[in-house]
């Protein structure tokens, strides 16, 4: 196998419009299409035959740091084909691999049909945005396209810390300082810790992961700078839970008053499979109003969702169970795959037996 069989297989990625490719041991090559794995009528691949198709395409740098750690995560640019972002891996012993395709084209907010509330969250001049949803939810896309917005008509410097960079943004308005984990930083909580000297108005935050990135994140926030960034919930209030819960006993109650006054908006997605093929991004909107800061602050975030259902044409929120309802009305999506992937089954349940 070569580097050019690899090439073969990214622009099948390309060509069959599908999201990912797999490559693993004692398996043909698989994408992934709507949310499906579909494997390639090809032959099945073993170690050896992986291993030298993904040596072929990295550095020696690369290399050893995959044989010391064995994870590898990088970008890929293929000329002609497109944009990868990939990790490495092993299982039982071989070399496996992840490659996910980042469109060259970086998309607006109207090509994500986004709500109009998004439209208004990004002009803030500080706080804190997060995208939140499982992995392949479409998190990176909505960030790139509230990046874009933000880059066509304001003039502002926007540095981006991520592992790898995905979207590469050309300067429109803006100024872009892109900074990959691993090649131009050490550390997320390191990028961010110098971050405030690079005199930035925007930072995007890769991946929200441990305790020393969220607390420079909710810094930064509070400090005058827009703070966007990701992290893997499944719901808008689980997401406030999760920042809360990284901290210790004795720092949360400092956590909470930290977010209750920067947060600005939950946004945790989901992509569910539309009936006749393609996928379509539901959005659950969490906008921290006084009442939903106070909540935070005096630690009773379990009546969070319940205040997300109050007021919804002034505040711009929504829950995910409304969008799906929405989409279900009007044929968009199928009933199994509404539940299927919705974060509250039993109450959608009920609302469809109300209908």
């Amino acid at each position: 196998m070569s580097e050019l069989d690899i090439r073969k297989l990214l622009k099948s990625v390309i060509a069959y419009k599908a999201s990912d490719l797999h490559l693993v041991s004692g398996s043909e090559p698989q994408i992934r299409i709507d949310g499906k794995l579909i494997p390639l009528n090809l032959p099945k691949l073993d170690g050896k035959q992986i291993e030298e198709m993904c040596y072929g395409i990295i550095t020696d740098k690369q290399k050893k740091i995959f044989e010391e750690e064995g994870e590898l995560d990088f970008a890929l640019m293929v000329p002609n084909v497109g944009r990868f972002r990939v990790n490495y891996y092993t299982t039982l012993g071989d070399i496996a691999a992840a490659f996910r395709i980042i469109p060259l084209k970086v998309p607006t907010l109207e090509d994500i049909n986004a709500p109009e509330i998004f439209y208004q969250i990004i002009k803030r001049e500080k706080g804190l945005i997060l995208v939140t949803g499982p992995t392949g939810s479409g998190k990176s896309t909505t960030l790139a396209a509230m990046l874009n917005e933000i880059n066509t008509h304001e003039r502002k410097h926007i540095l981006t810390i991520e592992d790898p960079v995905e979207f590469v943004h050309e300067n429109k308005k803006s100024l872009f300082s892109h900074r990959e984990v691993g090649s131009d930083t050490k550390s997320f909580a390191i990028a961010l810790k110098y971050a405030l000297r690079e005199d930035p108005d925007i930072i995007l935050i890769g991946e929200m992961r441990d305790k020393e990135t969220i607390s420079a994140a909710l810094t930064a926030a509070e400090t005058g700078h827009l703070v966007l960034g990701t992290l893997h919930t499944n719901s808008a209030s689980q997401t406030v839970n999760r920042i809360i819960d990284v901290f210790s006993g004795d720092e949360q109650p400092q956590v909470r008053a930290m977010l209750s006054t920067s947060l600005v908006a939950v946004i945790s997605q989901a992509l569910i499979p539309k009936i006749g093929g393609g996928r379509v991004a539901t959005f659950e909107i969490l906008i921290n109003t006084p009442a939903i800061a106070n909540l935070i602050r005096e630690n009773k975030t379990h009546q969070i969702y319940s205040q997300m259902q109050l007021n919804q044409q002034q505040t711009g929120m929504q829950t995910q169970t409304q969008v799906i309802l929405k989409l279900l009305k009007n044929h968009v999506i199928s009933k199994e795959d509404a539940l299927r992937y919705s974060n509250r089954p039993e109450e959608l349940k009920n609302l469809i037996q109300a209908l």
